[in-house]
């Protein structure tokens, strides 16, 4: 069992920086991928960022490719998401998700585990 926990949403103007932390419990957060996702009010949930098990393979939504990094530190069962040059599109709430099978994916399905999510707001 993996619990997750995000952290570091909140308001920013466009063109600034956020950095979203994932804190997991669990022995095993070094063996899971993990993933970013986002939902905006009235929109389906998508993809935003993976990371696999080993921290070598990233892979990005063409959204936030080039803006946004995702990164994990698994001495701190951590994983971040490094947001730069935020626009008001990129207002959403913000989850991370965990994958058993390490590989990571684009498909919220193939994650076991959530966190609660944590707002992002871009004004203007």
């Amino acid at each position: 069992q993996v619990q997750l926990v995000e952290s570091g949403g909140g308001l920013v103007q466009a063109g600034g920086s956020l950095r979203l932390s994932c804190a997991a419990s669990g022995r095993t957060f070094s063996a899971y991928a993990m993933g970013w996702f986002r939902q905006a009010p009235g929109k389906e949930r998508e993809f935003v960022a993976t990371i696999r098990w080993s921290g070598g393979s990233t892979y990005y939504a063409d959204s936030v490719k080039g803006r946004f990094t995702i990164s994990r530190d698994n001495a701190k069962n951590t994983v971040y998401l490094q947001m730069n040059s935020l626009k008001p599109e990129d207002t959403a709430v913000y989850y991370c998700a965990a994958d058993e099978d390490g590989v990571g994916s684009r498909r919220g399905n193939e994650y076991e585990y959530w966190g609660q999510g944590t707002q992002v707001t871009v004004s203007s």
